[in-house]
């Protein structure tokens, strides 16, 4: 509570790492909505691939957390991604799209606004390897064409769509060239030093949200 009383004076918000989907009750060891909001939290990292592939959290169960929390008004970084087996399997694409449907059953109008997406393959996260620009521009814009087909245009264009994994100071620059990367979702690295050069160079106007070891950047184009 403390760093997030902190953080919020100078812009720079404090996110959970999850939510339960329920209200508050006898759920010993999770935490709800409402407990994020009393302690001035009002972001929360969904679906991340340890969530989904260690503790078995399916899309049904993410999405179901995901509506419940904007509808308490706690903004959601949605994670997404594929495993190393589907990407060489060629199914990725499907896999997301797969993954974007269950939200979509949940979700709709304005609870879009309170969603960011974080592209993340799981093959690439905390193991040194990344994606190419190519495989991760192919992947974010097959998810704003989804969203353009199956929810709105506006959904579509103005929903930022982030890059997470294994981001870091060598390779965010040209990462951050790509037309439907919006910014990232940075791990481990964010406590590095050298993180900075992720998210500060002179062309970009940078907004960071943030909680204890995850760093969310949002690059924005200046000119827009």
């Amino acid at each position: 509570m403390l760093a997030s009383e902190s953080l919020n004076k100078t812009g720079v918000s404090v996110s959970a790492q999850n939510v339960y989907d329920k209200p508050d009750g006898a759920y010993t060891g999770e935490i709800s909505v409402s407990q994020l909001k009393d302690s001035g939290i009002h972001w929360t990292i969904l679906g991340h691939s340890e969530r989904r592939t260690i503790l078995n959290e399916t899309d049904e169960v993410v999405a179901s957390k995901t509506k419940v929390a904007v509808d308490g008004g706690v903004s959601v970084i949605w994670c997404c991604g594929e495993s190393l087996d589907e990407r060489e399997a060629g199914t990725t694409v499907a896999v997301v799209e797969k993954q974007l449907a269950a939200l979509a059953a949940k979700v709709s109008g304005a609870d879009w606004e309170k969603i960011v997406i974080a592209y993340e393959p799981i093959w690439a996260i905390g193991t040194g390897k990344v994606a190419t620009t190519q495989q991760a521009q192919e992947v974010h814009e097959a998810i704003r064409g989804w969203l353009k087909a199956n929810v709105s245009d506006k959904v579509a264009e103005e929903t930022r769509i982030l890059y997470g994994g294994s981001v870091n100071a060598k390779n965010c620059k040209e990462l951050a060239k790509e037309k439907d990367i919006d910014g990232f979702l940075v791990g481990g690295a964010s406590l590095k030093p050298e993180c900075e050069f992720c998210i500060c160079y002179p062309q970009n106007l940078v907004k960071l949200e943030a909680d204890m070891s995850e760093l969310v950047v949002d690059i924005i184009n200046s000119n827009l």
